[in-house]
């Protein structure tokens, strides 16, 4: 038995045990355990949204046990107090956990840099407790200086410095930034009494951006009522101050909350790891260019805590989230590699394709592409591609539950407006408000079957009759000749003589623009869409169209491959036409049935779409029916649980498929 052990449930660590079991699941004699103090991955890059509270903390969070589900890794929560590398064990807390091959993606932790005071006094934010602690204490802070009345010590307690100005520190103070407004509305407080500062002894935000982006990320703290102290460094923080060097001076300013997020270094395992193989400064362990250990080639280190520089490069590799993608499936090809003594080791040659960074839920710079080619993006494009680069992780971890979760957490959740879309698909509107809707249109499906029912649709042929009424609109539209006749028939019927019908065929068949007098005339009106020869749109209204048997105004797109197929199968003999039929009446019945009862709401509206959506594309939809196709796109979601049977019988559902062992493995459900 091979024993492959990954330390560490971070972006390398979770992504490097997936695909190692993906490689060696056909394999009995491969263990592979994965370990982290935390029985959850954390989304590290999303913090400062739960922190100033625009999403939920269980938006950051992806249970382990989820994440593996169906799969032969084992889940262990324990702390790892020592690495022996001698005898190839993982000395935790409750146990050891010996290894044949070890991969340490054991993640990051603050680093204060010696700054007196940093780590006593400063809030972290680097893990999930950081972000919420956070949260519950900027909320406590502004409850606090709502009834304090003295008003400097209401100042204090609203005077926010985040120090840093990388990528932490920017999300972090923007975010807070924007939720200041709705906190100051929320306590009664006057804005003017909130101070929020961004200091960094660099002289510019975020220096891995072009310093075009790194200004616009500036301009905007600034116009956010963000106090930028650059080139600066901290020298001291106490319990109420913070001490920051300007030009070689001290200067003291009041500090009630003080958000450290100035750096980091390995986490506390990894620097016992790095004490004992060759690192560098910060905890990071030295790599070869197959990302094992210079020193063991059966310890890989990925992610924040490897030590790598490239070839052809200067720097070692980013502690980025990209980098712990690319190095994850590096470290999995190769561990694969030397157990199965088969294939080459591949070599470590990451392409990044840039860094985003927002300002708040609404703004956000991004400078994106190939390592030959980068370009900025506008801000709303920027965020969007954010979006996109979380989502193509979350299909990596945990497939469609996670990308859900996330949709909805930033999207159709989402209050005061903060995201790039404002609060446009956010879910404000009452669900019992849909009931009369919902309700209504199952009755009028009800109806539509039983009236069927009534004419024989379930004995006889129809169908022919039906899509041929339909047709005869339609071929009228694309043959002038019965336009022609159309015309004079109206005109007949308008005036009463058979000379004014005449004169109106001559007119209609003499040229085109005779056509068109006729048929304004008959009262038709046509709008005619060709769509790459694909489709066709038409609307049709008027006496000949009634005298057709439809009723005054009709619409249909035209389909010619559905049109055809029709013709060929459908209503190609008698049996098929009744089967069809029969088909049709039974689904209006069950579909009017099921939103009458608000049971499988989701299934019945859409079912009702898609039934509509087929007579707009081959009957023809008549205007007086057209609604039902918003009316069911509207009840889609969640309408069935007010005052519907599904309020009862979804979550039972929901409960039993969760335990599903395929729903779990292809994470086919969401909570």
């Amino acid at each position: 038995m091979e024993r492959i052990v990954v330390l560490g449930a971070g972006y390398a660590g979770v992504l490097t045990a997936k695909k190692l079991e993906k490689k060696f699941k056909k394999n009995t004699d491969i263990s592979i355990t994965i370990i982290d103090k935390n029985p959850f991955h954390t989304m590290l890059t999303e913090l400062h949204e739960v922190a100033a509270n625009r999403v939920d903390e269980d938006s950051i969070k992806m249970s382990l046990k989820k994440i593996f589900a169906g799969r032969k890794v084992n889940v262990v929560m324990d702390d790892i107090d020592n690495v022996d590398f001698q005898n190839k064990k993982l000395v935790g807390k409750t146990t050891d956990y010996p290894y044949d091959y070890l991969v340490i993606a054991a993640g990051s932790k603050p680093t204060y840099f010696g700054v007196e005071g940093a780590e006593e006094f400063s809030h972290k934010l680097w893990s999930y407790d950081d972000a919420v602690k956070l949260r519950e204490h900027i909320h406590e802070s502004f409850r606090k200086a709502a009834i304090e009345t003295d008003v400097q010590k209401r100042k204090l307690l609203l005077s926010f410095y985040v120090v840093g100005a990388g990528f932490t520190g920017v999300e972090m103070i923007g975010e807070l930034a924007e939720y200041v407004p709705f906190l100051c509305h929320k306590y009664e407080i006057n804005k003017a009494d909130v101070s929020l500062n961004n200091v960094d002894i660099l002289p510019r935000t975020v220096p891995i951006l072009p310093e075009k982006l790194s200004d616009k990320v500036e301009n905007r703290l600034k116009k956010m009522n963000v106090n930028m102290i650059l080139g600066a460094g901290v020298v001291g923080i106490g319990k109420d101050f913070i001490k920051v060097k300007i030009n070689g001076e001290e200067n003291v300013f009041p500090a009630g909350t003080v958000i450290w997020a100035a750096g980091i270094e390995g986490s506390d395992i990894t620097n016992d790891a790095a004490s004992k193989i060759s690192s560098e400064r910060r905890g990071r362990i030295k790599v070869d260019p197959y990302l094992r250990s210079i020193d063991d080639e059966k310890v890989y280190v990925i992610g924040d805590n490897m030590f790598y520089i490239p070839e052809g490069e200067a720097a070692p590799v980013p502690q980025m989230v990209e980098n712990c993608e690319h190095s994850a499936s590096t470290a999995a090809h190769n561990i694969f590699t030397s157990i199965k003594k088969s294939g080459q080791l591949k070599k470590y040659k990451p392409e990044f394709h840039g860094v985003m960074v927002s300002v708040g839920g609404r703004y956000a710079v991004a400078r994106v592409g190939t390592p030959k080619m980068m370009m900025n993006l506008p801000s709303f494009f920027a965020m969007m591609v954010k979006h996109l680069i979380n989502m193509v992780y979350f299909i990596q971890v945990m497939g469609w539950t996670k990308i859900f979760s996330y949709l909805k957490h930033e999207f159709f959740t989402i209050r005061n407006n903060r995201s790039i879309v404002g609060g446009h698909f956010s879910n404000v509107t009452p669900s019992f408000l849909m009931v009369p809707l919902r309700v209504w249109l199952g009755m009028v499906w009800l109806f539509e079957g039983i009236k069927k029912v009534m004419e024989g649709w379930l004995d006889a042929p129809k169908l022919s009759g039906f899509f041929g009424g339909a047709n005869a609109w339609y071929q009228s539209i694309i043959n002038p000749g019965a336009w022609a006749e159309a015309g004079a028939d109206a005109v007949s019927a308008a005036t009463g003589t058979a000379e004014a019908a005449a004169d109106a065929v001559t007119a209609a068949t003499g040229a085109g623009e005779a056509v068109g007098e006729a048929v304004q005339a008959a009262g038709q009106a046509i709008i005619n869409w060709d769509i790459f020869g694909l489709l066709k749109v038409f609307f049709v209204s008027g006496k000949p169209v009634a005298e057709a048997g439809l009723s005054d105004f009709a619409f249909k797109i035209d389909i010619p491959f559905l049109n055809s197929m029709l013709d060929k199968f459908v209503i190609s003999s008698d049996g098929m036409q009744v089967f069809m039929q029969s088909f049709i009446v039974l689904a209006e019945i069950a579909i009017g049935l099921a939103l009458i009862a608000g049971l499988f709401t989701f299934l019945s509206a859409g079912a009702s779409v898609v039934l509509q959506i087929m007579f707009v594309t081959t009957t023809g939809l008549y205007l007086n029916t057209f609604w039902m196709i918003f009316a069911g796109i509207a009840v889609l979601i969640g309408a069935g649980r007010t005052l519907g049977l599904d309020y009862y019988v979804m979550p039972w559902l929901k409960k039993a498929w969760r335990n599903n062992g395929f729903a779990r493995k292809w994470y086919l459900y969401h909570d």
